[in-house]
């Protein structure tokens, strides 16, 4: 039996097509602010595309801040997802979860790397995680953000911008990934069904 599968709804564009995308892959996906929906669920999403401190208020409001944190199932956080999953944003000095260590930074502006990063960049893994299984290092993903998490003993990949900053982080139960794989083509969906798949 397929798991169930809860999507926070913290806002943001990218929910349609990240729905779209579990679909293409056979799996129903609930989205929600339910709180017991969240707990029960046997693989938790964490979307967001915007502002960090518009999203911390809508999970504040929502009431899911302690909810997220005390999560026990495999967890996957993207884009803003990911970002919130830090310790804080510089993006309107906002506190987040605090589950995996580190602020987030707005992305440096030098030529011939404008900000936002827009587009396809390549993944490089830096250490194991089943996120990337059968997927060829250096493959490339799609992002669209201003801001990122510095590299740090929570990386599991990275990707460069005027610099390298983390693509991909992980501790415990909890994982992420700065891009968006719903929109990254095959790669994206393989490692979408890695998530969903993978017992942790």
């Amino acid at each position: 039996m397929a798991p169930s599968v809860a999507i926070i709804d913290s806002g943001g564009a990218n929910i349609a097509s990240l729905l779209f995308a579990l679909e293409r892959l056979g799996f129903d996906a609930s989205l929600t602010t339910d709180a017991d929906v969240i707990r029960d669920a046997d693989r938790v999403i964490l979307p967001g595309v915007g502002a960090a401190a518009d999203a911390m208020q809508r999970l504040r409001d929502s009431r899911l801040v302690d909810v997220i944190r005390t999560l026990q199932q495999p967890v996957l956080g993207i884009c803003l997802g990911m970002q919130l999953l830090a310790e804080a944003s510089e993006e309107e000095d906002v506190d987040c979860l605090g589950i995996i260590p580190g602020v987030v930074r707005r992305l440096a502006v030098t030529d011939g790397f404008p900000v936002p990063n827009m587009g396809w960049c390549q993944v490089t893994r830096v250490a194991d995680t089943p996120l990337l299984d059968g997927i060829e290092d250096g493959s490339y993903f799609y992002f669209v953000h201003s801001y990122a998490l510095p590299l740090s003993e929570f990386t599991l990949a990275t990707a460069d911008h005027d610099g390298p900053f983390s693509a991909i982080v992980g501790r415990g139960n909890f994982v992420a990934a700065q891009f968006h794989p719903e929109r990254s083509s095959d790669d994206g969906a393989r490692l979408l069904r890695n998530f969903l798949e993978t017992r942790q």
